[in-house]
């Protein structure tokens, strides 16, 4: 029988942008026979009196309060493979709809209930979705046209800054000898996972946008389109 990820350590919400917020938990796995902790990030999106929540992190009784006053919970979005944990529990809880690209696969082994296409619909009108198509692993993010353009990924990009609270000291040390915190950071792990072209990453600058909010780190604000490319010329050297 499924059972939910249990509440683990988290912020408060926050605001990143007008109608848009953002809560930093705390994120443990085990991969390889060691424990991993680190952190992970919730975007929420409101539309009205309208939620849609990316890259889910289960909040305590305190949050899902504070949630709750922002508005009602409609919509989910998975945005990685290697995400989605907590899409159940906020599905089951609210009723909320399940977005996911086609080929994702959910922990309790429920299907998707709309597929997130590119140039399809999504639940938020200014919001589309991109899609890393030579991934071998499903990956998207999504772009928001307001504020310059807002870029929503999951692990493809990442921003961590330094490592936060959330971290165990010792994957903290580890993450950051290995170069995993620095901003706009397009992680050897995913991509010795996903193996993704450089082609997607070109396709992806082509797109307007200014800041990004990945699900691990700080919302990066002005400097995302710049900080992204200079990631991806030291990932895919000419």
């Amino acid at each position: 029988m499924f059972e939910y990820s249990p509440v683990w350590p988290h912020g408060a919400l926050q605001p990143a942008f007008p109608e848009v917020f953002y809560v930093v938990g705390t994120n443990r796995t085990h991969h390889a026979g060691v424990d991993i902790q680190t952190s992970r990030t919730m975007t929420v999106v409101r539309e009205g009196d309208a939620l849609t929540l990316l890259n889910t992190v289960r909040l305590d009784d305190e949050g899902l309060a504070a949630l709750d006053a922002l508005g009602k919970v409609r919509h989910v979005v998975r945005l990685g493979a290697f995400h989605g944990r907590d899409d159940p529990f906020y599905c089951d809880r609210y009723g909320a709809t399940l977005w996911a690209l086609p080929a994702a696969t959910h922990a309790d082994g429920r299907a998707t209930a709309q597929p997130l296409t590119p140039g399809g619909p999504f639940p938020l009108a200014d919001g589309r979705a991109f899609e890393f198509t030579s991934a071998r692993f499903p990956e998207a993010a999504v772009l928001l046209a307001r504020e310059g353009g807002i870029l929503v990924t999951c692990d493809a990009i990442q921003n961590w800054t330094e490592v936060d609270r959330f971290f165990s000291p010792e994957c903290g040390e580890m993450f950051a000898a290995q170069g995993f915190i620095r901003p706009a950071n397009i992680p050897a792990t995913w991509r010795h996972a996903c193996q993704p072209s450089p082609d997607d990453f070109a396709r992806l600058l082509a797109l307007p946008f200014r800041h990004l909010i990945s699900a691990h780190g700080e919302p990066l604000r002005d400097e995302a389109h710049a900080r992204i490319a200079a990631s991806v010329a030291d990932a895919f050297p000419a």
